[in-house]
């Protein structure tokens, strides 16, 4: 018995699929992943659907609206806000329709805080980061509407054990300062680990398993840690032999990890052996007990799926998903094979 709310041997996707149908997209997902299942973001329907509008949708007392260099606070939300909170609606109405009587764990994803403060611009045209109190305005404002949006997947599907992902690409170019300013002529300056992670504390919803997806090279594993993440998710072909004492450190606190071990876009995927050995490998570099493995380890692509072909997407789910079993089934052996 897994001590996650997943079954051991699970796997799941990140977020983002092909395609503009969500009933179609939600479907394929239940019928692959049927015990780590996720709501499917399908940013190819348009302005509204991408990463950030869609997050900036659920904001309480924030209005934004679309400008020619991209999501700008406003005095009353824009045409393309409310796009977005239609294509979210959509997508929460095919859930319920096609999730009656689910039971078990359900991933949602939302834009991390930082992520979103380096995207979306003030009303004068400086990105939020560049004004702290702008910046604990949005995470309060995101906390507030994170969590009735949580509240609202909850009442649909009733069964749900709902888990929280915030996207966090941006995280790593925060902390070291690279983020470039709206004219693109300089950079923001560097903010705190500190802060960072009491941003991120602030916006997770109380008594919900929530992690953060951080795609960059450098994931910053301690400000994760120091956040309260309960798992954190990360591209496994990006991790370096030098992030393995980080990573045993959180794994030894009961941090799970969510390794994407698939590509995200179109390529000739590797038999399973292939896929499932160097998370195996991983694991026994690291000396835990290899029975933890399947139950602390969770297998999706590296990525999102959004450039792929829906062909590709469902084989990457099915070769995730066959590879988690195949570490349950023989953790030792694929580590030294």
């Amino acid at each position: 018995m897994s001590e996650f709310p997943w079954k051991a041997a699970s796997a799941t996707g990140v977020g983002s699929h092909p395609g503009d149908d969500p009933a179609e997209t939600l479907r394929m997902v239940l019928g692959e992943l049927p015990d780590l299942p996720y709501l499917p973001e399908l940013p190819a329907r348009g302005v509204g659907a991408d990463m950030v509008g869609r997050t900036a949708s659920l904001l309480v007392d924030l209005s934004v609206e679309v400008q020619p260099s991209g999501w700008r606070f406003s005095d009353r939300p824009g045409r393309d806000a409310g796009r977005a909170r239609d294509h979210l609606a959509r997508d929460l109405d095919a859930l319920e329709e096609l999730a009656q009587g689910y039971e078990g764990p359900f991933k949602i994803q939302v834009c991390g805080p930082w992520t979103l403060a380096g995207s979306i611009e003030l009303r004068y045209g400086d990105k939020t980061l560049a004004d702290p109190g702008a910046v604990r305005d949005l995470t309060e404002s995101l906390a507030e509407g994170l969590a009735q949006h949580v509240a609202g997947v909850r009442a649909r599907v009733p069964g749900a054990q709902v888990l929280v992902q915030l996207d966090e690409p941006g995280l790593p170019g925060v902390l070291a300062g690279s983020v470039p300013t709206a004219s693109g002529f300089g950079r923001l300056d560097a903010v705190e680990a500190p802060i960072a992670a009491d941003r991120l504390r602030a916006v997770l919803p109380a008594d919900t398993f929530t992690l953060v997806h951080c795609c960059a090279p450098e994931v910053p594993f301690r400000v994760l840690s120091t956040a309260g993440v309960s798992a954190i998710s990360l591209d496994a072909s990006l991790l370096r032999r030098k992030s393995e004492d980080r990573i045993g450190e959180a794994i030894e606190a009961g941090t799970a990890f969510f390794l994407g071990v698939v590509p995200g876009t179109e390529t000739r995927l590797r038999d399973i052996g292939e896929i499932a050995k160097p998370v195996a490998g991983l694991w026994r570099r690291l000396g835990f007990d290899p029975a933890r493995l399947a139950g602390q380890v969770v297998l999706t692509p590296s990525c999102g799926l959004a450039g792929a072909s829906p062909a590709y997407a469902r084989a990457a789910l099915e070769r995730c998903r066959e590879a988690a079993r195949a570490l349950a089934e023989d953790p030792e052996g694929l580590a030294g094979s």
